[in-house]
C-alpha cells in the first residue's frame, strides 16, 4: 500500500550518472561493460517475446490500420498526384513503413518507460542508482532490446502484408536495407533520449504520466507518423523537419525510399547522430540534478 504523501529519502552520496563498471581495467573494463548491456539487451528482446499473444494482437491492429490508411492515402493521391513529392506507390510504402515504426521506435511511448514509472511508485528507483552499472545506459540496452523484437516481428509482418496487398515502392540498392536498419538504429536512440527525459521528470513528479500524454500528441504529429512532413504547410513544414521527433519515421522512411541518397543521406543521418548525442547528454545532465536528491514514493 502506498503511503499518500511522498517521503524524502536522503540518498547520501548518489553515484555519478555514468559510472565506469571497473575503469581500472581499461579495454578489459570496457569489454565487460558492453558484454553486460548486451546481455541486458537480449534479457530485454526474450522478456517482449514471451508475451505472444499481445504480440500477435499488436501485429494485427498494425496491419488493419496499415490497410485504412494505405486506402486512404490513395485516394487522397489519386486526386492530388504526386502530393508532398511523393508518388502513389510511395505514398503507400510511407504508411507501411511507418506502421512498422510505431512501436519499434515508441512513438507512442512506453518500453522501459512503464518499468521505470512502477519503480517511482515503489521506490525501487532509489535501489537502481545504488547499483554499480549506468543507470542511463542500463535502460538504453533493455530499449534496444525491446526494439529489436518489436522490428522483427511488428514491424516486419505488417510490411510484408502491405507488400502483398499494394503496390509499393521497396529499395532498389541492396545497400539502403543496411543504411535503413542503422537509420531505424539511430531513431530509437532518439526515441529513447525523448522518453528518459521524460522519465527523469518523474524524479520531481512523482508521476510522469502527464507529461507523457503531452509527448504522446506532439511525437505522433511532428514525427510524421499522422501525415508526412513534407506536407506540412507555411512555417510549421520548416520547423518540424529539424526538430527531434523528425528523426523517429521521417528519416528512416526517407532512407527506405531513397528520397535521401548522396550527401543528402549522409546528413540525414548526421541528423539522427547529432540528435541522439544531444539527447544523451540532456538525459545525463538531468539525470545528475535529479540524483542529488532522490525523493522516494512510498515507504
Amino acid at each position: 500500500m502506498l503511503n499518500a504523501a511522498p517521503v524524502e529519502a536522503q540518498v547520501g552520496r548518489p553515484p555519478d550518472p555514468g559510472p565506469d563498471p571497473d575503469p581500472g581495467l581499461g579495454p578489459t573494463g570496457l569489454a565487460s561493460a558492453l558484454g553486460l548491456y548486451a546481455a541486458v539487451a537480449r534479457g530485454a528482446f526474450r522478456r517482449y517475446s514471451t508475451y505472444r499473444a499481445a504480440t500477435l494482437a499488436g501485429t494485427f491492429t498494425n496491419t488493419v490500420f496499415g490497410i485504412i490508411l494505405a486506402s486512404s492515402f490513395l485516394a487522397l493521391w489519386q486526386a492530388r498526384p504526386n502530393l508532398g513529392g511523393y508518388d502513389q506507390s510511395q505514398a503507400v510504402t510511407y504508411i507501411w513503413v511507418s506502421q512498422a515504426l510505431l512501436v519499434t521506435v515508441a512513438v507512442w511511448g512506453g518500453g522501459f518507460q512503464d518499468d521505470v514509472q512502477d519503480r517511482f511508485r515503489s521506490g525501487d528507483i532509489a535501489v537502481d542508482l545504488y547499483r554499480p552499472v549506468d543507470f542511463q545506459g542500463w535502460w538504453l540496452a533493455t530499449d534496444l532490446g525491446r526494439a529489436a523484437f518489436q522490428l522483427l516481428v511488428r514491424g516486419t509482418v505488417p510490411l510484408l502484408i502491405g507488400a502483398l496487398v499494394f503496390r509499393t515502392r521497396m529499395p532498389e540498392q541492396p545497400v539502403t536495407w543496411v543504411v535503413f536498419l542503422l537509420s531505424v538504429l539511430l531513431a530509437v536512440v532518439v526515441s529513447f533520449g525523448l522518453r528518459f527525459l521524460v522519465s527523469i521528470t518523474g524524479f520531481w513528479l512523482h508521476d510522469s504520466e502527464g507529461v507523457r500524454s503531452v509527448m504522446l500528441v506532439v511525437s505522433m504529429f511532428f514525427s510524421g507518423m499522422l501525415l508526412p512532413i513534407a506536407l506540412f504547410p507555411g512555417l510549421l513544414g520548416e520547423l518540424a523537419p529539424v526538430l527531434p521527433w523528425a528523426a523517429l519515421v521521417k528519416v528512416p522512411t526517407d532512407v527506405f525510399l531513397e528520397r535521401a541518397t548522396g550527401t543528402g543521406l549522409v546528413g540525414a543521418l548526421g541528423f539522427q547522430l547529432a540528435w541522439a548525442v544531444a539527447l544523451l547528454a540532456a538525459g545525463r545532465g538531468a539525470q545528475w540534478l535529479a540524483t542529488r536528491k532522490v525523493v522516494v514514493q512510498g515507504g
